[in-house]
Order: C-alpha cells, then structure tokens, then sequence
C-alpha cells in the first residue's frame, strides 16, 4: 500500500462525534484500500470515552472502550492533508496545505444515533471525494 495520508477529525473532547467519524472513515477507507487513515482529536480532551459513546458503538461494531481521546497539538495534526473540524477553530495547527472543512452535526449526547447518521453521511461524502 502506498504511504498513508492523515485525515484529521477535531472536535472539543475527542470522544464522540471524531471518535464515530474517525472510526467510520478508517473502516471505509480499509474497505477500499484506500491510502488514508484518521485520527480523533480534542482540544480539551475527555480522560475516558464517555459510556454512551462505548455502548453506541458496539453496537455499530466498535469497541472504543479502551481508547484514550487524544490531545490536538500542532505536531499531531502537521501531516493532516485534511482535517474535519466539529468546532474547534483548527488554524493554530494545521499548515495552509491542508484542507479545513467545519461540520455541523447534531450532539451526540442528545440522541446518538440522529448524530452518528449525520456524520456518517458526511464521512460517506468524504471518503467517495477523496477516492475520486
């Protein structure tokens, strides 16, 4: 496989609405061999993924429980070529070549499944533009 390219998912506390997408994107991107991984990160990141979050995605085939919700600092998110933010303003880590996009999504915590849905239409958009 060729090298892989990072795509950056970016939202407060790293542990649900990234987390689903990251998650979602690595398993289509597997799927289609396609040369890209991502990674989930906060800027105020959770200890834990809280256990809605872990009880929602096991039951889409998941198991986040031992996951650890990362920190976004400058050196993380350097080799993003793209990077898909849920709110935090990305520009003090990304470079300019990379592609910044902002979703709106529901909140997870409200009902995970309206959100999850949400984020995995766009992750399906995502993945179907960058196999282009």
């Amino acid at each position: 496989m060729p090298e892989q390219s990072l795509v950056l998912f970016v939202c407060l506390h790293a542990s649900a609405k990234s987390l689903i997408a990251a998650e979602y994107f690595n398993k289509l991107a597997t799927e289609r061999r396609l040369p890209f991984r991502a990674i989930s990160a906060g800027t105020e990141p959770d200890g834990a993924v809280p256990p809605h979050v872990v009880a929602g995605m096991r039951g889409d085939g998941y198991d986040v429980s031992w996951r650890i919700p990362l920190t976004l600092t400058r050196e993380l998110a350097a080799p993003a070529r793209v990077a898909i933010t849920f709110e935090p303003d990305l520009r003090p880590y990304v470079g300019s070549a990379c592609r910044v996009e902002r979703w709106a999504v529901p909140a997870v915590s409200d009902d995970y499944a309206l959100a999850r849905d949400a984020i995995w239409a766009r992750v399906d958009r995502l993945v179907a533009g960058l196999a282009g």
